[in-house]
């Protein structure tokens, strides 16, 4: 029976003549159109043949395909394309099922030319909304195929090109069809991910290639294969809900682990360029942290390696402007100090591992270098992003990171001792130093807490020249909300302020009272940072910027009465301090000369303005190198030995407080000299190892011995007795200095023993102490009579059951 039908052309089914009608004779004929819509109106009337017209029109082009007469097989995916376009019925899913056995059978044949076909088709059946949903399909092997298209490595480099784009546009297909259908399989599982991301990465590699050597063809096509990658990355990135964030972004951390591709930092900022342009804005910290936790599972890798990462996070910080990194804005930078740190102990310590462990990897210190310093350029940038309420946070955060010598243990590691901690503390202080780039505030009392500006200040009582420059310029950055910062770039004596265009405000109210509550600890800490013998120019020009922009930006009546005596006393500093070298006396008098230079024409006090004129055209005439022009020099001509100046080329303080009391200014406070107080915490902030730590024990414990002699009773302060102690003051520090280095060279040299018995008198002796400390204070109970023993003889303590209580204590 079936044998006659298969004969006999009017016995055959009626779908079966109209699919067997669309085909002429001759291939090359193409689509019979006529016969065409006659099939595609009985699809249309008869949706129950749909499916067995798909069958049959598979079935013909598997016949054809093992044929080899691809004309037919043309027209036959032709024919379904248009089948495809033309019905939305119920019965689609069916014909849907044919359709892709079809596109399966082109895209397994060897020929690029089907490949290509089927590709063709399978993107214009993904163009199309289907009425209804399907639970069965599978794509997985679309998506394995598209994928090896895309790394088609054919001879003919047109072809293959050809084979990859259509790889890309099946892979851009399959991702339009299934990611918005939770019916479909899920396109962001890691299996297909992994396969679909790597193929566009490889496809956004051959840019190079690609322009170096151009094929005519390429160029006369509206899109390159980089253009369409490109855009079909953007869109895939583009669908991606919250919860896919990161099995989109995983395999692209993978692929550039795989090909190396962090040290060339080129291709993998603009993969993550692309990322972050392309994804929902409030997703961006989702890459940010998938970044961070990168980089600390490479933290073993090379310095190359880790550099290219925090590049990548640089850039990437960039873009997300809109100010959120997510809700661990604090852990962001946790894991950038935690690799600067790193870092550094691999320099100190020239490898990875343990330099004992076998086949440890060697770094290079140059490389480690630039990865510091790609580190506190990538704090910056997360920074720059952040509000000022965030931003203060992140202050203090990195401050309660840097090690304080004395006050906080060393955090380098044991191997890196105190240049591991010193290095930690130039590496985290330049860290804030970038944070605070840019940072404006209009209430510094609660920007600035005591919390954060305490151990700031400390650390311009350093020994470490470095250091003390790097917390200048911080708080440089602070106090300079105006830009004022420049226009004291340069250290000299000008006749007219009126050209540095100083932008001035009103002092508020808030200024006012962080002034009243810090004032003082500033002034102290400039004037003990001017004594320091190791300053260079660099720290001078600093004091200068730093006076300055307090004077501009936080100053009123009191303030400027406060920094007039701070200037005079920097003069006067200058005159006693015979310690220090030439070049720093003469820069202090220079500092001091410039600064009153500068408050006289803010405060605009002629009388005022006419002494300081009077006083700098006098040093010009006698001694010109007390002026900054003759200081600040490549090659300053100074004196051997700074002669006993005096006369007109000081600035007298009591001319000054005369002519500003005419203004309204507090004459009498003027008047009165500025004298610093040193408190422990300035001396604590020397300490900078363990040995010092010990001393400062050694000291405490010296003053709390009851063997000291009692103080005697307070002597009244007068004029005299300060002047004694500022005459004082040198020879105790130099004691000071001279007893913490006998007792760190004694700790660094003696043998165990010998420390070890010092250290077991020195418990006898406080355990003895604490015996005579009980026996004074122990008293026996008082007898029932009232007496009290006169402590020098001995009482007789009366037993307990000879006493005699009172009635009320007796029951």
């Amino acid at each position: 029976m079936y044998g006659v039908c298969g004969c006999c052309g009017a016995l055959r089914p009626r779908y079966k003549r109209l699919v067997d009608n669309i085909f002429p004779e001759d291939p090359e004929d193409g689509l019979v159109k006529a016969n065409m819509e006659k099939l595609t109106f009985y699809a249309l009337s008869a949706p129950e043949k749909l499916d067995r017209i798909g069958a049959y029109l598979s079935e013909r082009l598997s016949r054809d395909v093992a044929r080899h007469r691809y004309g037919y097989v043309c027209i036959a995916m032709e024919a379904l394309d248009q089948l495809l376009m033309a019905c939305h019925c119920q019965s689609i899913n069916l014909f849907v099922e044919s359709f892709l056995t079809m596109v399966r059978k082109l895209l397994e044949a060897d020929k690029p030319n089907l490949q290509i076909l089927g590709t063709n088709s399978f993107v214009k059946f993904a163009n199309i909304e289907e009425d209804t949903p399907s639970y069965h399909r599978s794509y997985d092997f679309f998506v394995s195929r598209f994928s090896e298209m895309c790394h088609s490595s054919y001879e003919d480099p047109d072809i293959r090109t050809k084979i990859r784009m259509a790889g890309i546009r099946g892979l851009q297909g399959v991702v339009r069809k299934t990611v918005n259908d939770e019916l479909q399989a899920n396109i962001w599982d890691p299996q297909h991910m992994d396969k679909i991301v790597p193929s566009l990465l490889f496809n956004l590699q051959q840019e190079e290639i690609t322009e170096r050597s151009p094929s005519p063809e390429t160029e006369k096509e509206k899109e390159s294969p980089i253009e369409l990658t490109e855009r079909c990355f953007r869109e895939l990135l583009g669908r991606a809900a919250y919860g896919n964030i990161k099995n989109a972004v995983k395999p692209v951390l993978m692929h550039l682990d795989n090909h190396s591709l962090w040290e060339g930092k080129t291709f993998a900022v603009r993969c993550f360029k692309i990322i972050m342009y392309s994804i929902q804005s409030q997703h961006s910290h989702l890459v940010i942290q998938q970044l961070l936790g990168h980089l600390d599972a490479n933290s073993k890798n090379s310095a190359t390696v880790r550099a290219g990462i925090v590049e990548v996070i640089s850039e990437a910080a960039v873009i997300e402007a809109s100010g959120s990194i997510g809700p661990t804005v604090l852990e962001v930078f946790n894991t950038l100090l935690k690799q600067l740190r790193l870092s550094v102990d691999y320099e100190l310590t020239g490898c990875y591992e343990s330099c004992t462990s076998a086949g440890s990897k060697v770094i290079k210190v140059h490389e480690e270098r630039q990865l510091q310093e790609a580190v506190i350029k990538t704090i910056g940038s997360f920074a720059s992003t952040l509000p000022t309420y965030q931003r203060s946070e992140v202050m203090l955060f990195i401050m309660g990171k840097i090690p304080v010598p004395g006050m906080y243990p060393a955090l380098g590691s044991a191997n890196t001792g105190f240049e591991g901690s010193r290095m930690i503390q130039i590496m985290l202080l330049k860290s804030l130093l970038q944070v605070t780039a840019g940072f404006q505030t209009t209430n510094m009392l609660t920007a600035l807490p005591s919390s954060f500006l305490d151990p700031l200040l400390s650390f311009t009582l350093m020994e470490d020249a470095e250091i003390r420059l790097l917390v200048l310029d911080i708080l440089i950055s602070l106090i300079d909300r105006h830009d004022n910062q420049l226009k004291f770039s340069s250290l000299r004596v000008l006749t007219d302020i009126s050209v540095l265009k100083l932008k001035m405000d009103k002092c508020s109210r808030q200024d006012n009272l962080f002034m009243k509550k810090h004032s003082q600890r500033l002034y102290r800490h400039i004037f003990l940072a001017s004594k320091e013998e190791n300053s260079s120019q660099g720290h001078f020009q600093s004091l200068y910027a730093l006076l300055g922009l307090i004077c501009v930006e936080l100053a009123n009546e009191e303030v400027v009465v406060d920094l007039i005596r701070l200037a005079l006393a920097l003069q006067d500093l200058a005159l006693t301090e015979e310690s220090l070298p030439v070049y720093n006396r003469c820069a202090i008098h220079a500092l001091s000369a410039a600064y009153l230079n500068l408050i006289s024409q803010l405060t605009t006090v002629p009388t005022f303005c006419q002494h300081v004129h009077e006083v700098i055209e006098a040093r010009q005439k006698e001694l010109p190198f007390l002026l900054p022009e003759d200081v600040f020099v490549e090659t300053p001509k100074l004196p051997e030995k700074l002669e006993k100046v005096e006369g007109e080329v000081l600035f007298s303080q009591a001319k000054i407080a005369e002519t500003l009391g005419g203004s309204g200014y507090n004459s009498e406070r003027l008047a009165t000299p500025y004298i610093p107080q040193l408190t422990d915490e300035d001396r604590l902030s020397k300490r900078k190892s363990i040995g010092d730590t010990i001393s400062l024990q050694l000291e405490v414990e010296s003053r709390l011995s009851p063997e000291k002699e009692q103080k005697s009773p307070a002597e009244q302060i007068t004029f005299e007795t300060l002047k004694q102690a500022i005459a004082d003051s040198v020879s105790l520090e130099e004691q000071e200095r001279e007893r913490r280095r006998q007792v760190v060279e004694r700790f660094q040299t003696a043998p165990f023993e010998e420390i070890a018995a010092h250290c077991g008198a020195r418990a006898s002796l406080l355990q003895s102490k604490l015996n005579q400390i009980f026996e004074i204070t122990i008293r026996p109970p008082p007898s029932p009579s009232g007496s009290v023993g006169n402590g020098h003889g001995q009482s007789r303590s009366v037993p307990v059951y000879e006493m005699k209580f009172p009635d009320l204590c007796v029951y």
